[in-house]
């Protein structure tokens, strides 16, 4: 009996979606990341369940500008964003490197107003577990933020100095799905942090 191989030569090498390797590497990593998020917010929940106060004491909650600048900003940021992912599917390199420039100048506004979030929880991280929840929930998002920004650096230069092939942008589009996960991740964080502790 002999067998027939099958040429898979004029396949595509590169593919978006579900039908890529790094696509689904991305939703892996979306679910683990997202298991902390949900597990640092029940923790979040299960305090403020086992006080009388929250927050405990005489302390203020934070202030609702800083926090409510970032969403904004995050949630403006989802433009550019998906114009991006947009024209990596279509391998329009001139347009994925405009907004990819316009999502770093998003991240670096983003950036520099979650320092004056911190500056403003009215809270330390070692106080009780009120600050050291609040500390945590914030600063794992802060973590998150900072490692897709650089990561959308990386490929903003790499997509400036080359070499450029269909990969690039397959990693430009999943880079840009991943920025949703972050932007949907930080709402009910902001809820959390900045609306929960108003409610008696």
């Amino acid at each position: 009996m002999t067998q027939t191989a099958i040429d898979v030569s004029p396949l595509p090498e590169h593919a978006f979606g579900h039908r890529s390797i790094l696509w689904w590497a991305t939703m892996g990593m979306v679910a683990i990341e997202g298991t902390v998020f949900a597990l640092l917010i029940m923790t979040d929940l299960y305090l403020k369940g086992r006080n009388e106060h929250w927050p405990p004491g005489n302390i203020l909650p934070p202030g609702l500008l800083w926090g409510t600048v970032n969403t904004i900003i995050l949630l403006v940021s989802t433009i550019p964003n998906e114009l991006t992912k947009r024209a990596a599917e279509k391998f329009h390199l001139r347009t994925v490197q405009l907004w990819l420039i316009v999502c770093m100048l998003f991240g670096l506004a983003f950036n520099v107003v979650r320092v004056f979030e911190f500056m403003s929880l009215n809270v330390s991280f070692d106080s009780n577990a009120y600050g050291s929840i609040t500390w945590a929930l914030l600063g794992f998002h802060t973590v998150h933020i900072l490692t897709d920004w650089v990561d959308t650096g990386v490929l903003t230069v790499l997509m400036f100095t080359g070499p450029i092939d269909e990969h690039r942008f397959v990693d430009v589009s999943e880079n840009a799905m991943y920025w949703y996960f972050v932007v949907l991740s930080w709402l009910p964080i902001y809820a959390l942090i900045y609306f929960a502790p108003r409610i008696a």
